[in-house]
């Protein structure tokens, strides 16, 4: 139950070493955005990812080879759906969410953050963790597609042309109706 041999310790080190080198190749191979936070999909292959490098290591059942098969599998169907979405508004549609403005200029969108399961609690934690102090410097908050937050800190009367394709503000520039 605690050691059942040498031979067992050496398999893990030996398929641990190349399965984590043929991942780190596979994932240099591929690019920055298989392992990115862009969307739900990106964050499936990466979850995946793991589980198939603890299943080739620990699993005496999957090979070295099955594992590395598989790392390239979800690699380039990462990369295939990545594709697709850039060229095919309907898969773009599938795989990625929008942005939603929780916030803007003093006042929390209640519908928006009710939708995106939100409190206005984790607002105030999102701004002072921005290291801002105060409200009345706050513009807008966006809940980002990778589910993290964003506040945007800018004079008020300024276009906010980076809320261009948020959910909640349409144009970036007029105070966003509830939806």
């Amino acid at each position: 139950m605690i050691f059942d041999s040498w031979y067992d310790l050496w398999q893990i080190l030996v398929t641990g070493i190349l399965a984590y080198a043929g991942l780190v190749l596979l994932l240099r191979t591929t690019g920055k955005r298989t392992l990115s936070k862009m969307n739900a999909f990106d964050l499936v292959v990466t979850v995946a990812l793991g589980s198939i490098l603890a299943s080739v290591i620990l699993n005496k059942d999957t090979s070295l080879s099955e594992g590395l098969f598989a790392f390239v599998l979800l690699c380039s169907l990462q990369y295939a759906v990545a594709w697709t979405s850039l060229r095919w508004k309907p898969v773009q549609n599938l795989v990625k969410a929008e942005p939603t403005l929780l916030f803007f200029d003093g006042r929390f969108l209640s519908a928006m953050l009710s939708k995106e399961r939100v409190t206005e609690q984790e607002v105030l934690a999102a701004i002072r963790s921005q290291g801002t102090a105060d409200l009345a410097n706050v513009r807008a908050v966006v809940l980002e597609t990778d589910g993290s937050f964003s506040v945007v800190v800018a004079p008020h009367g300024s276009p906010l042309t980076t809320l261009r394709h948020v959910q909640g503000s349409p144009d970036g520039r007029s105070p966003p109706s509830e939806v």
